[in-house]
């Protein structure tokens, strides 16, 4: 399993391939029993069911894990929007009874739906139905995050977490800056996943309390102070934006690194901020706050 094998002892999300094979547009064959796809390696064949994601997401030993469904693209037609999340809500189901035969995992480990419907608030609300009538341990917002940009995505979530069990976590997929964590909390959603605190700082980019900033631009050539003067994590109590930026600019890969255990840091301080503010009754001061400092700093980096 991916604990042993990783050597992290600590939960494991697994995506259940569905958004994996969207990306294969060109080598893939969605059907009623799944998704047929080449390999973009190798050029082999493959067929991914819902009970053979469920059965590889036991095998890998993952904690929670995600029904298998169906992505649609962004700007697809209602009729395709309908008929993508019927067949994904099918597969739910599948996904559900394939789960549950896992024997000893399906007693330790929590199964996810994934609610689709594109921008529908109605197909939304049928989604959600569907999924709660199945039962799962949580439910997660799907179909988002897939260039409809900021305003479209908030404009979805102000009704779609609502659709949701609120004794249940509410997940959003593949989401997001910093700003779209504050948005997406502030109607309604508790957990979220996304490779920008990575792949963000292997590029040169930093989230910081001030707005983001790109480290490669010449002005941090000289500067002495920390990425983030706000920021606990070693590599602002360490080094300077100077070196850091001498670091990306020369391709060194210990850059990538420093960036990505600040991002990472960066990103593990604003979700502990938010819970607390949550906490105390303060969540609408916060975001305020948050929007103030990070928001209007954006274009100062």
């Amino acid at each position: 399993g991916l604990h042993q094998f990783s050597g992290w002892d600590r939960p494991i999300l697994t995506d259940s391939g569905g958004y994996q094979v969207m990306s294969l547009s060109a080598l893939r064959k969605i059907t009623e029993e799944g998704v047929s796809f080449q390999s973009h390696l190798d050029g082999s064949k493959h067929m991914l069911s819902p009970e053979r994601s469920m059965e590889i997401q036991r095998l890998l030993g993952s904690d929670i894990v995600m029904a298998f469904d169906e992505c649609p693209a962004n700007g697809v037609s209602r009729d395709e929007a309908i008929k993508s999340m019927e067949l994904s809500m099918r597969w739910a189901k599948r996904s559900r009874d394939g789960f549950d035969a896992g024997g000893e995992h399906a007693e330790r480990a929590a199964l996810f739906g994934i609610q689709q419907g594109s921008l529908d608030e109605e197909l939304r609300k049928r989604s959600a139905d569907a999924l709660i009538d199945i039962g799962f341990d949580g439910y997660a917002v799907g179909g988002l995050a897939v260039g409809e940009g900021q305003e479209a995505m908030f404009g979805c979530l102000d009704y779609a977490p609502d659709q949701l069990p609120a004794d249940r976590p509410r997940y959003l997929m593949g989401v997001g800056k910093p700003d779209d964590l504050v948005g997406a909390v502030e109607r309604g959603i508790d957990m979220f996943d996304c490779v920008l605190p990575t792949r963000s700082g292997r590029n040169g980019q930093a989230f910081t309390h001030h707005g983001p900033i790109n480290i490669r631009n010449a002005k941090f050539a000289e500067d002495q102070g920390p990425i983030d003067d706000l920021c606990t994590c070693p590599v602002c109590a360490t080094w300077t934006r100077a070196y850091v930026h001498h670091l990306i600019r020369s391709g060194e890969i210990l850059g990538a690194m420093l960036m990505t255990q600040h991002n990472l840091h960066y990103y593990q301080m604003l979700m502990a901020d938010m819970r607390a503010a949550i906490a105390q009754g303060r969540f609408a001061a916060f975001a305020q706050d948050f929007r103030r400092d990070y928001v209007q700093g954006k274009d100062k980096g």
